[in-house]
């Protein structure tokens, strides 16, 4: 490559890099000091642990072993700041990440800085590194996820309702449900040579899909509000045995973050009225395939999905738009495929047939986690767009509802 064209492409990657670094902090400026270090339970952490981490991974995996005469900010950082890398060490315990007092918020902007000025001089010097820079940059982009997802979770045990995103303004009644019927056949899945993907979405391969239908938009609160209604956390024979054991140890009647009224939900907004026509977020896998039993349909696939969504455009709301909740249910053909909540699957997260794992210790980041988990597609309205695709797969446990999750049924042709 000519050493213009070189520049040319390091000028736009230290761009893209630095967009989204500063994005990071802009999610943060509405925070107060107390707020930087809430984690309500184990599964979430404090919105100063996402921006410490995400330098972190910059700093081992690329300053650290490219950057001849780096020296890291802090030593032990590399401890305080590692998620789950066996490879790179020991990990500071997960649930007790809210005693981390130290360091100071001012500690790791300052973190922050050092490495982004490193990073834009490796990045000018090692354009060979482009690969492993767009991963630090997704990974990034997912924390940004987390950092509102988690501190909604934590932000709800407040009585004072703190507020941080705008109200939804109120919405009429939701788009028809309707089912479109696909014919299925022999189709490729996965990721394409284009672009960016994670190890996770490789190979591309074929798979085998019988006809099917999907529904044209997510389910609603109002839909989910007339299961409740209908007695559905109370009638075992539309729960799977591990969900209804889930539903009765956790004494569980509603959605997290409605009230009990089934009229209000906190939100990043603060408490807001629940509107039939916005979509439904907050459910789990077990919650999702009962209401799909209720309603007499199944959860699509994850190959059913994928096949649908990848012809279809990137249209929803992101946390680009900063709403920071899901939009009411709109009628354009198969609508909010991407954004607004993910849409959990009745797929197990598993490899595809020839899946391999990155080498080295970044090659943790989706591999290990293939068990007992079950996969969901489209983003939410805390993704940003450019971080989504169709073979896009995240994962979770199946009792998980924190993260904005929900509800698109399938069914067999009509």
């Amino acid at each position: 490559m000519p050493d213009t064209a070189r520049q040319d492409v390091s000028a736009t990657l230290i761009a893209h890099y630095q967009r989204i670094r500063a994005f990071s902090e802009q999610l943060c400026e509405p925070l107060l000091t107390e707020d930087m270090g809430l984690q309500a339970c184990a599964d979430v952490s404090p919105p100063r642990w996402h921006l410490a981490h995400t330098t972190w991974f910059f700093e081992t995996f690329l300053l650290k072993p490219h950057l001849p005469g780096y020296r890291v900010f802090e030593p032990q950082f590399e401890y305080l700041f590692n998620s789950y890398y066996n490879g790179i060490g020991e990990q500071f315990a997960r649930p007790q990440r809210h005693l981390l007092s130290r360091p100071t918020g001012a500690d790791v902007y300052a973190w922050r800085q050092q490495v982004d000025e490193a990073m834009a001089r490796l990045i000018a010097q090692y354009p060979g590194l482009a690969d492993l820079v767009t991963l630090g940059l997704n990974h990034e982009q997912q924390h940004q996820e987390l950092l509102l997802t988690d501190l909604k979770y934590s932000l709800s045990f407040n009585p004072l309702a703190p507020t941080l995103g705008q109200p939804l303004d109120p919405s009429g009644p939701a788009a028809p449900l309707r089912f479109q019927t696909f014919s299925g056949g022999l189709v490729d899945m996965g990721a394409s040579s284009n672009g960016f993907a994670f190890d996770n979405e490789t190979p591309r391969h074929r798979v085998w899909l019988e006809p099917f239908s999907l529904a044209n938009r997510p389910v609603t609160q109002g839909e989910f509000r007339a299961f409740i209604q209908d007695g559905g956390y109370r009638r075992a024979d539309l729960w799977l045995s591990d969900g209804w054991a889930w539903v009765q140890s956790n004494a569980v009647q509603r959605p997290l973050y409605w009230h009990e009224d089934l009229d209000q939900h906190f939100t990043l907004a603060g408490l807001q009225p629940l509107l039939p026509g916005q979509i439904l977020a907050h459910v789990n896998y077990y919650e999702a395939d009962a209401y799909a039993r209720w309603a007499g349909k199944r959860l699509p696939t994850e190959q059913e999905w994928e096949h649908v969504a990848t012809t279809q455009p990137q249209q929803g709301n992101f946390v680009d738009n900063g709403l920071y909740q899901p939009a009411p249910a709109i009628d354009t053909g198969m609508a909010h495929l991407f954004g607004d909540v993910w849409e959990w699957t009745a797929s197990a997260y598993l490899p595809y047939p020839g899946f391999q794992p990155d080498a080295g210790a970044v090659g943790e980041y989706n591999g290990k986690f293939m068990c007992n988990q079950m996969v969901l597609r489209g983003g939410s309205c805390v993704s940003s767009r450019d971080h989504l695709r169709a073979s896009y797969r995240n994962f979770f446990y199946p009792h998980h509802r924190w993260q904005f999750s929900g509800i698109r049924l399938a069914g067999e042709p009509s």
